[in-house]
């Protein structure tokens, strides 16, 4: 996607969050994860290691 369309999707997506919509994001890039979402489950070699809060959270823990 162009980073016009990009926009549009991650603004769609976080009005469907406000409105108390439920939503599975899965994505390698750390910045969209923490800009996405509530809470972030790790998940490493097909098992999840840890749910955490996303408010407040950095990449650098998460990388």
């Amino acid at each position: 996607m162009d980073i016009g369309a990009t926009e549009y999707v991650r603004r769609q997506l976080l009005a469907e969050r406000d409105r108390g919509a439920a939503m599975l994001l899965i994505s390698a890039e750390l910045e969209e994860i923490l800009t996405l979402s509530d809470r972030i489950a790790i998940i490493y070699q097909g098992e999840i290691m840890g749910i955490i809060e996303a408010e407040g959270l950095t990449s650098k823990p998460l990388g």
